[in-house]
This record gives C-alpha cells, structure tokens and sequence, in this order.
C-alpha cells in the first residue's frame, strides 16, 4: 500500500541544472528521487509544484510523490534530510489526498527577486543569491512599474518562448517591490496563477532598467500590448530568483491543519 505525500523542499539552485532531471547536469529532481529510492527500496518518480531553470533557487518548492504507507510524515522528513545532498533541505512532509499533484493542483505560485543596490552585494558570501547590482534604483519608478503588471494581461513580450504556448495570458495577484533590511537593497515579490518561461526575470530585468533611468515607466504598459519580446529588456540573472510557495486548496490536506505557506 501507498500514499500521497507533499515535501516542502529548499534547495540552493547554484549547482544545479534545475528542478528537472536532465540528460546531462545535477538536477534536484534526480537527487530526490535518488534519495526516496534509497529510503523505499524502489524507483520513486517525484512531481515539483515548478520547474525551476540552472541557479534558480526554492524556499517553499511543493514536491508530491508516493511511497510506501509504513512512513510517517516526521519519519520521513528525518529522513530525507539525512539522505539528501547539503544543498536540499526538506522543511516539512505531509500526507495528502491519493491524486495530488505538486503541478496539476496548484492554483498559483510566488517568487521573490533579491536585488543587491549597494557596494556589498559583491560580496562571495551575497554574490550567488542575488543580482549584485552595486547601485541604487529609483525605489518610485519600479514601485510603480510593478503595479502596472497587476490583474490579467498578456505576458508574451516576458517570455522566453512564447509562440510554444496556447495563450500567454496570466493573473498576477501581487506584484510589489520592498526594501530589504540593512539598506541591502529591495526584493520584488509576485504571486500568480501561472508563470511563463523566464517570466519574473524579464520583468525584473525590465523594472530594473525602469529604476536605472534607462526606459520610461510606461514602457510596462506598452510590452503587455505587444505580440512578441524583441522590445523587453534582458531577463535577471537566475541567481537572484527564488521559488517561495505553491497555492493548494485546503482539502487536498488529510487533517485540519493546513501547512502554512513560506513568508516572502
């Protein structure tokens, strides 16, 4: 007998080819399932609530598989982390309804972006984790960029290949710059029902060149009328983009207890 679980998975992107097993590179899809098939004696196939690209980092990545019912949800969170290579860490396990789905089920996801505006971000020790900028932005002007990318548009002109997709139409709940603590600079944060490829680091890229003085505010407006990405700017360094949680509804859970997502 089986059951469904749901990992919460943290992993440090920067040796990694991404989420998803590759033919060739270190992905954190084959390392998971590597160390489930340790733990359970077979091959354990994992789904990831996204499909993070090389350096892409996750604070909150939703990963659903199933293995065998002797495991409890503590149990085996013990014991992936003692499996598991230094650079993934899984926060917490829980049991979920048979026919969850990490992808399928959620209803949206967030991201964070870090940027680093002041000298220090070159730092070795903040240089992998953040866009290392090194100078400050107008926090008005991409403040107000962001806001311009709230509600339904058509995100073709922020995709990396928007002519493999049906519609490029997307819901963006949230979209918000914030300064970050110790004058650091500022995190952009955005919540979705869904992200093309490459999304938040074209508008990241985008914004950033809005705070610059390098193209005016309003040239967010203009790119979600367009019909292709010849205009946007270049797409954010990957390093700075983490994965924060997946939505699900509150029954997919077996208990009362919803697991809270990861604060942005």
């Amino acid at each position: 007998m089986s059951r469904t679980f749901l990992a919460l998975l943290h992993y440090d992107g920067g040796d990694f080819v991404g989420w998803q097993r590759q033919a060739a590179g270190r992905s954190v899809q084959a390392e998971m399932e590597r160390a489930l098939e340790r733990l359970c004696g077979r091959r354990i196939v994992t789904h990831a609530s996204g499909r993070t690209d090389a350096g892409v980092h996750a604070i909150g990545m939703g990963v659903s598989f199933s293995a065998p019912s002797r495991w409890e949800d503590e149990t085996l969170r013990r014991a992936l982390n003692s499996t598991l290579p230094r650079d993934c860490w899984v926060e917490r396990v829980t049991t979920v309804k048979t026919g969850f789905h990490a992808r399928k089920s959620a209803t949206g996801r967030r991201y964070r972006y870090d940027v680093g505006t002041d000298a220090s971000s070159m730092s070795p020790f903040r240089r992998p984790y953040e866009w290392a900028l090194g100078r400050p932005l107008d926090f008005s002007l991409v403040q107000e960029a962001a806001e311009l990318i709230r509600g339904v548009h058509d995100f073709t002109a922020f995709a990396a290949k928007p002519a493999e997709r049906l519609h490029c139409r997307c819901d963006v709940r949230q979209a918000e710059w914030r300064r970050r603590s110790g004058s650091q600079g500022v995190s952009f944060h955005v919540a979705a029902d869904r992200f093309l490829h490459h999304m938040v680091r074209f508008l990241v890229g985008t914004m950033v060149d809005v705070g610059l003085g390098r193209r005016p505010v309003e040239d967010m407006t203009r790119l979600l009328m367009t019909s292709h990405n010849q205009d946007t700017s270049p797409p954010a360094p990957p390093q700075g983009l983490y994965f924060v949680a997946a939505e699900y509804p509150a029954d997919i859970f077996l208990t009362n207890e919803i697991p809270a997502p990861a604060s942005v």
